[in-house]
């Protein structure tokens, strides 16, 4: 298929986009299922123009800023959703949404990396995997996300979430985004390994004509997603109330899949290759860190802009619970990768206890209480959590690669530094 072709796609998408958006601002309809229709369909077309401009543009700039650029742009679809709900001021479904999209990346995402290369390594080479390897210099995201979730002990006992402890969690973004820009240039992802969409796009050949062509699908990408995350919010209380689902359920998990489409969708072709698997899971792993320390910054920033005043967030114990969660799943997830490799029980584990809580939102409705906790499911799964954790700590420490994976770290860095030097 030729690239004008594609030209073709791109126009019909950005179109379909910005009508939808005028559309629902103008002529406001009262059929829930055809605005929910819309919503829905926009979101996922305009997340995958910023996400197929951002792949591109990796191609188009150097790669210090590549790095940084790219990784702000993937997670904008996220951002906007979640920076409309705190608008709003509707803590629980702040709650919800941040702590669906963390669980829905590790539960969901990690595990499906090892099953797509797991099935297309039998497929191609009759042979399974094991675990996934990934690099020493990798250690970097491991760290950011144990650092993260270790305030986050602050944020429980104190039972509120404010300003400062956005800044906190902004400057572990900063810092591990300043780490990945000293270090080398990426060698393993090359114009082929794209999906069809970006590879169009990377073989604009003119410069000018390229970088203009990206700004457009930026800023068309950018506006219709911010134009529509309103009513995709209000269609999505609705579609819930019709189905007789929680609203803070619903959003919880279908916001956050939506929003994420896109980036499973390279994520996914990525790990089919099976070479590219490491590359596939490190693409979740960085969203993850996004979004548990950058996403979660905004959310007290927004909220205060709103009140007109700065302002603080309280936690009740729900919410308290749905974080508790949240860090518990992430603390197992650092602890596995610790050893820089991403394993089949690992992804089993996950995956099977993220199901557990998202079958059973709130009670183990098949067991009887137990003491001091009840039937709850959250805390349930987060105490199973914080056991293997430990069980993968007392087990694996010997395999554990964290002083090795620094001094690789550093090591790059020192050689980018020198290479770069006149």
């Amino acid at each position: 298929m030729t690239t004008s072709r594609y030209t073709y796609y791109f126009i019909f998408m950005s179109l379909y986009s910005v009508v939808v958006s005028v559309w629902l601002h103008t002529f406001p309809s009262d059929t829930a299922g055809f605005v929910a229709f819309l919503c829905f369909s926009t979101v996922i077309v305009s997340a995958l123009i910023i996400s197929w401009a951002a792949e591109a543009a990796e191609f188009s700039i150097s790669q210090g800023l590549a790095v940084a650029i790219v990784a702000l742009l993937q997670v904008v679809p996220e951002f906007m959703v979640e920076a409309v709900i705190a608008w709003h001021k509707d803590i629980d479904l702040m709650m919800a949404n941040f702590t669906g999209s963390n669980r829905l990346l590790m539960g969901v995402g990690w595990p499906l990396i090892f099953i797509t290369s797991d099935i297309y390594s039998r497929l191609k080479h009759g042979e399974k995997i094991e675990v996934i390897q990934l690099r020493r210099e990798n250690i970097v995201e491991v760290i950011a996300l144990f650092i993260s979730s270790l305030y986050f002990i602050v944020v429980l006992l104190k039972r509120d979430l404010q300003i400062y402890d956005g800044i906190f969690l902004g400057s572990v973004f900063i810092f591990y985004m300043y780490i990945l820009r000293v270090l080398p240039e990426e060698e393993e992802e090359k114009k082929e390994d794209l999906l069809a969409m970006p590879r169009a796009l990377v073989s604009i050949e003119s410069d000018k004509k390229r970088g203009f062509t990206l700004f457009i699908l930026f800023l068309v990408g950018g506006l219709a997603m911010w134009a529509v995350a309103d009513p995709f919010l209000n269609s999505m209380k609705e579609v819930s109330v019709a189905f007789g689902i929680s609203t803070f359920v619903f959003v919880q998990w279908v916001a956050p899949f939506l929003s994420e489409f896109p980036e499973k969708v390279t994520a996914f072709y990525w790990a089919r290759t099976v070479r590219l698997a490491p590359m596939a899971l490190l693409n979740m792993i960085s969203s993850k860190v996004n979004q548990w320390t950058l996403l979660v910054s905004m959310i007290p920033i927004v909220y205060s802009i709103s009140m007109g005043r700065v302002s603080t967030i309280p936690l009740d114990i729900h919410h308290r619970e749905e974080i508790l969660l949240s860090m518990m799943m992430t603390f197992y997830g650092c602890a596995t990768l610790a050893k820089l490799k991403f394993t089949r029980g690992n992804a089993a584990v996950l995956f099977l206890l993220w199901l557990a809580q998202f079958l059973y939102p709130g009670n183990f409705t098949f067991m009887p209480a137990l003491p001091l906790v009840g039937d709850n499911s959250r805390i349930i799964v987060s105490i199973v959590f914080g056991a293997l954790t430990i069980y993968e700590i007392v087990k694996h420490h010997g395999e554990f690669r964290i002083r090795d994976g620094i001094a690789e770290t550093i090591r790059l860095a020192k050689r980018r530094g020198a290479t770069a030097e006149p």
